[in-house]
């Protein structure tokens, strides 16, 4: 199993005060922060006084440079898109750089960036409709439309959050406590290496944005079925298409009282714009199902070392374990109908 070292690695340990020194001695700005939470960075809003907003970063001390050049590069490659995606843009330092390498107070070389902060409220705050979760796939597609072609020399890294590379996670299925939850796991793990996995590497890849969940898209506080931004690119990847859209689809299933519904309207919304060949359609059930293993491997693995930040890694789980106990009373042909009831096939 690979781990990965910025999730064994403490985050950066600062206080608002700290961010408001850093701003000023980087940035030139005299701005308030407030503590915002976060998996592996430390991050925080911070406000002017002519109510400019910003959100600053101070990466996890074992990310690598690279790492966080791409999501920069990222951020700045959708700013001169013209696909009219609101995303969160680079803000430069005054010696005119994007990462600022600064060492913390423990000792610890770290990476500070600045990001506009964007207003809007994020999804999981507002009324779920089908309208919106259409919307969500169709803004979904854009960004992958507009995400098609960027290369960067690290854009292939390895992240424990690639549907893609789920197999890599096998060996923490022994430490599921519950018996029937580990022989669940267990039996979808087997189908997704003898099945799913070899038909992967044929499939169209890009880079994509590999976390559109529902703390990471922002939504029109006064019509909730408009899509406002997209948020944190920390885990971007060059992965699967299909990969894109069956994480998304994984949040949704959340909604109401028909979860493969949920999922099959994101769905829709995303083939409207950028159709799925066939071949990606028939792993996308397998896909989602994957994204439900590493939530739940990933999250109780952390939460069982890292206590004091257990309701923010655990924020999922509950989520993952009811889509991987729904999915498990379905058979696969009839799972994968329901998900792609608003798609005509794809074509090669």
């Amino acid at each position: 199993m690979l781990l990965d070292p910025t999730l064994t690695t403490q985050p950066p340990q600062l206080t608002k005060q700290d961010a408001q020194v850093l701003a000023r001695r980087f940035y030139g700005r005299d701005l308030m922060a407030s503590d915002l939470s976060g998996e592996r960075d430390r991050n925080f809003k911070m406000v002017g006084q002519d109510g400019s907003q910003y959100l600053l970063k101070v990466s996890n001390p074992a990310e690598a440079r690279d790492i966080v050049n791409l999501q920069t590069c990222v951020l700045n490659h959708l700013a001169g898109n013209t696909s009219g995606l609101s995303v969160p843009r680079p803000v430069a330092a005054l010696d005119g750089s994007y990462e600022m390498p600064i060492t913390l107070d423990d000792g610890r070389a770290s990476i500070l960036r600045m990001l506009t902060f964007l207003p809007g409220l994020q999804l999981g705050q507002s009324r779920r409709t089908a309208p919106q979760r259409r919307a969500l796939g169709q803004t979904l597609a854009r960004l992958d439309q507009a995400l098609e072609g960027f290369a960067h020399p690290a854009a292939q890294h390895d992240i424990l959050w690639n549907v893609a590379a789920a197999h890599r996670l096998t060996g923490m299925i022994d430490s599921v406590a519950d018996p029937s939850g580990r022989r669940l796991m267990q039996r979808f793990m087997a189908q997704y290496q003898t099945e799913t996995l070899p038909q992967l590497r044929s499939l169209r890849a890009q880079v994509i944005h590999n976390d559109y969940n529902l703390g990471n898209v922002l939504v029109n506080p006064a019509q909730t079925d408009q899509i406002a931004a997209i948020i944190d690119f920390g885990d971007v990847v060059h992965a699967p298409l299909v990969g894109e859209i069956a994480t998304a689809a994984a949040y949704q299933m959340a909604d109401g009282a028909d979860p493969l519904l949920s999922a099959a309207e994101i769905i829709g919304g995303f083939h409207e714009v950028l159709p799925l060949y066939e071949a990606e359609q028939a792993v996308l059930l397998d896909l989602i199902t994957a994204r439900f293993m590493i939530t739940v491997l990933i999250t109780e693995w952390r939460a069982a070392r890292y206590p004091e930040n257990r309701e923010y890694i655990m924020r999922n789980n509950g989520l993952a374990w009811a889509g991987l106990n729904h999915l498990a009373g379905l058979s696969r042909d009839e799972a994968s109908r329901q998900l792609l009831q608003f798609c005509l096939s794809g074509d090669e």
